[in-house]
């Protein structure tokens, strides 16, 4: 993608109407979420840094779920997971409602 749209845009005489959320599904859905997840998440910072995070990410809400729903992030954060850098299911979950509710408003 390019860095400055509005420059791209200027030189292609067009306008640039709105923004387009980084989501997306289907058969290349997993690798963009792998994709995001890779950019967005940073090692944190201290003595004993822990498991890497979205910085942007400060509240620590509780989502209630089912057994199945569960089991099927744990699967999707295995997957997407890598030697040396492990994803967990409730960082695949905020993600999923990140891009969510991105499209939502963008869609609106």
């Amino acid at each position: 993608m390019a860095k400055n749209i509005q420059g791209l845009a200027h030189r292609l005489g067009a306008k640039v109407v709105g923004e387009i959320p980084d989501t997306g599904g289907g058969a290349f859905g997993m690798a963009r979420l792998a994709s995001v997840l890779a950019t967005r998440l940073q090692p944190s910072q201290g003595l004993r840094p822990g498991r890497p995070s979205d910085p942007t990410w400060i509240v620590q809400g509780k989502v209630p779920m089912s057994e199945e729903t569960k089991a099927r992030l744990t699967s999707i954060a295995s997957e997407l997971s890598k030697e040396g850098r492990r994803v967990s299911p409730m960082q695949v979950a905020a993600q999923i409602l990140e891009d969510s509710v991105s499209l939502y408003f963008v869609e609106k």
